[in-house]
């Protein structure tokens, strides 16, 4: 998978695209402090530090309990399972509502219509 297929199905999850520059890199470099990963990519650290706190919330990225503390990537593999059952939830949620929003839908359309 070339690297663009992988830049493009992490953002299709969400990532930003220096979230997805931040997890390839410590995907490739371990565990790095922020000032090496904004060093290395050429970032300002705050970028670095907001993209970290996104990517631990959606567990792509782990930070270290020690002092410095020391980011590292989810395995890949990982990622991707997480992605799936994402999407999953999402679509299970979105069936669950249809009949509602079908409905909802229809009666919209029935207002416009009655309006025009």
């Amino acid at each position: 998978m070339s690297n663009e297929r992988i830049n493009e199905a992490l953002k299709k999850f969400g990532l930003s695209s220096i979230d997805v520059q931040v997890y390839i890199f410590l995907a490739n470099q371990g565990s790095k402090e922020i000032k090496e990963i904004a060093l290395a990519l050429d970032l300002p650290e705050k970028k670095v530090h907001r993209s970290l706190k996104d990517l631990q919330s959606i567990t792509v990225v782990e930070a270290s309990i020690e002092y410095p503390l020391e980011f590292m990537a989810v395995p890949f593999e990982e990622v991707i399972n997480f992605m799936i059952e994402v999407k999953k939830e999402q679509a299970k949620t979105l069936q669950a509502s249809k009949k509602e929003l079908l409905s909802t839908w229809r009666s919209i359309t029935e207002k416009d219509s009655a309006k025009s």
